[in-house]
């Protein structure tokens, strides 16, 4: 690693922490929502470099819709053990069931959009002010448009064009009963800036993010699809093995492998500088929903 792009990811590191510090010092009852993907690991890495040999000021909180990858969760509950942190864990099924919500049925139905519904509740139950998010500005078009400090109304909706102004690393966490804010640390950081810091901070990852043999469906003869429980074959679908990795990891029946041979930290930051797609235009199926598929979901509650 050059001496500049240590200094880069240094700046990108301090301003995280000068994020997640601001958070802790601004907000009652802020928490950090750890799925056991590669970002929400890298926040939890910052934050114990913020506050250690501390406690966090904040729990840990994963909205589970009960259709993650197993590699996901081991990987959530060993790390929340290991540090000796709490982790809460409230479930989308929980939710379906509470409030009577059917289960999506059809081609590449999938729960993900329901998370909104259980974050809200889990927010309201902890009456938690603030929500630490992974999301980064390079991963869809309605996430770049979105601020670090991002100010959610009582109902838990967005408002694109009601934004704060953020100067001079200057952060206005100031909100009235009933709202609450989503932190997005590395909002500015890229996926290729994700992979540098772990690759320098010696992280460890679930098995999933590197190359592997798994049963795919390939579905329409373009988009591969993970063979599981929750997805069901359609007539056209084809069953096949593949070498694949996952560039991010979320609900099982919206997230697509990508077929790979990286099975190193060093071969994955080459893929990722010869990849031509973004990582979620890659990946993530609940995105192609429609062209404002992530910004209608924000707009409602979403992460």
């Amino acid at each position: 690693m050059s001496n500049k792009q240590f200094d880069y990811l240094n700046q990108l590191e301090y301003e995280s922490i000068h994020i997640i510090r601001e958070t802790a010092g601004q907000f009652e009852r802020p928490a950090l929502l750890f799925s056991g993907g590669k970002d929400s690991i890298v926040l939890v890495n910052l934050a114990l470099k913020a506050f250690r040999p501390g406690k966090l000021p904040f729990p840990l909180v994963h909205i589970d819709t009960g259709h993650n990858f197993s590699e996901a969760i081991v990987y959530r509950d060993e790390l929340a053990k290991r540090i000796d942190e709490t982790l809460i864990v409230r479930y989308v099924e929980d939710t379906m069931k509470r409030k009577k919500i059917a289960e999506p049925k059809g081609k590449n139905a999938s729960r993900n959009a329901l998370q909104t519904f259980t974050l809200l509740e889990t927010i309201e139950e902890f009456e938690f002010d603030a929500c630490i998010g992974g999301a980064r500005r390079d991963e869809e078009k309605a996430r770049a448009k979105e601020r670090i400090f991002s100010i959610r109304d009582e109902f838990g909706q967005w408002n694109p064009k009601l934004q704060r102004p953020e100067l001079w690393d200057v952060y206005n966490g100031r909100i009235s009963k009933g709202e609450n804010v989503r932190v997005f640390p590395i909002s500015n950081w890229t996926e290729l800036d994700v992979w540098n810091y772990i690759k320098r901070e010696n992280i460890l990852l679930p098995s999933i993010y590197f190359s592997h043999t798994r049963k795919c469906i390939l579905r329409e003869g373009k988009q591969l699809m993970a063979v599981s429980d929750f997805i069901e074959p359609y007539e056209g679908d084809v069953l096949l093995e593949k070498n694949v990795r996952f560039r991010t990891v979320g609900d099982m029946t919206c997230t697509a492998p990508v077929e790979s041979a990286a099975t190193n930290i060093d071969e994955i930051i080459l893929d990722i500088k010869q990849a031509k797609i973004s990582e979620r235009g890659a990946t993530r199926i609940d995105d192609r929903i429609s062209e404002t598929g992530m910004e209608d979901r924000k707009k409602g509650g979403y992460f």
